[in-house]
């Protein structure tokens, strides 16, 4: 069987190359090949020994999905649907800002958490993906982005680390958001091992602080990604209250909130950042009321956060509206007055279906949430 070599962190290279008799320290070598220069082709690693690049080239790849469609909407987001084989296609989205380029990576292709309000969900579950599907993803972001740009890899610093440049930051990217398609701590060792090659010095350089990922809280997978690999953490929250949160959010059912604030409050001890972002999706008539900003209120006051308003993407299919521009303004001030540091999220990509929730091209609706009625608002 053929090995991808994107499906190694440093360690598993290391191993790789021992068990066919090679240094260790040549993993650090190859990293800096396939993820700082792009590199595919074995006989371009020029600082790698004739022969070691012929056996690599024997029983290795550096293969990464390919792009079947590449969008670009009007504000400079950038949208890639990538095959993973057997007609199955996940999304990748790049946005551009002054001082950032951030990509929102995918883990799987669909998920089976079924969030109300996700396209993506609305898909139900086929697999997860690979590591070398998910790096895939920054792989070719990076080189499809420095190709149209026309610009070089960042300079090193004395040590050999990554000095990403201001002029830089808009065509490469320099933060992950683990927020695509798929739940990732349902895909854990596989979005772990993406992870430290993110942060491995060696590849992608990117710190702790700038790598986030989503999760609609999977209790047992936050604990353990606290230890093995603690990055800033984004929690899917949406709701005030496990009577609504049980509907927009069903894995609620298994894992209530009070229990998923506790989670939160552990991840804290070891986090990089010293707050949880938690998420919520503004649904007209749903969750955006005065009384939810004020039971938001009390729900997080003893958790350091900060609260991030998803302005609700439609999608084909959905059976929920956007909260008006006023009532978004309104819940934002009341959580702002009471002292929560809230930002509204800004609608980027929607043009071409890459904002927030609509990652899923064509939906069908897998989830018969139909049948199971419809949520009752008081």
């Amino acid at each position: 069987m053929t090995i991808n070599l994107l499906d190694y962190d440093r360690e598993g290279l290391a191993d790789f190359l021992t068990e066919m008799g090679e240094k260790p320290f040549r993993a650090r070598q190859i990293l800096k090949w396939i993820h700082q220069s792009n590199q595919s082709d074995f006989n371009q690693m020029s600082d790698l020994a004739k022969n070691l690049r012929a056996k690599l080239s024997k029983i290795s790849v550096i293969t990464v999905p390919q792009v079947t469609r590449d969008h670009t909407a009007a504000d400079g987001t950038r949208k890639w649907l990538l095959s993973v084989g057997s007609g199955n296609g996940v999304e990748s989205v790049f946005i551009p800002e002054a001082n950032r380029g951030t990509l929102c990576v995918s883990s799987q292709v669909g998920c089976a958490l079924a969030c109300a309000f996700c396209a993506t969900g609305k898909q139900g579950f086929n697999r997860n993906l690979s590591v070398a599907e998910i790096v895939g993803q920054l792989w070719l972001a990076n080189k499809m982005l420095m190709e149209k740009n026309g610009c070089q890899p960042p300079a090193k610093t004395r040590n050999g680390i990554l000095d990403p440049q201001p002029v830089l930051f808009a065509r490469r990217v320099t933060n992950v958001v683990m927020m695509g398609m798929g739940e990732p701590l349902a895909n854990f060792e596989n979005v772990v091992t993406a992870l430290n090659i993110m942060l491995d010095d060696h590849a992608y350089g990117l710190s702790r602080r700038r790598v986030t990922v989503s999760t609609s809280g999977l209790i047992p997978a936050m604990d353990r990604l606290r230890k093995r690999c603690p990055v800033a953490l984004a929690v899917s929250l949406h709701a005030p209250n496990d009577v609504l949160r049980d509907y927009l959010v069903p894995v609620n059912q298994k894992y209530p909130i009070q229990d998923l604030l506790a989670a939160c409050q552990r991840y804290l001890q070891d986090a990089p950042r010293d707050f949880i972002t938690f998420e919520y999706v503004m649904l007209d008539g749903i969750n955006d009321s005065v009384s939810h900003a004020r039971e938001l209120i009390q729900l997080v006051r003893d958790v350091p956060c900060k609260i991030n308003l998803i302005p609700f993407n439609a999608f084909p299919g959905s059976e929920f509206k956007r909260s008006s521009s006023e009532s978004i303004r309104v819940f934002r001030d009341m959580l702002m007055q009471a002292g929560l540091t809230t930002t509204v999220r800004k609608t980027r990509g929607d043009d071409i279906a890459a904002a927030c929730g609509q990652l899923a091209g064509r939906v069908y609706d897998k989830t018969r949430r139909s049948t199971r009625g419809k949520l009752e608002v008081i």
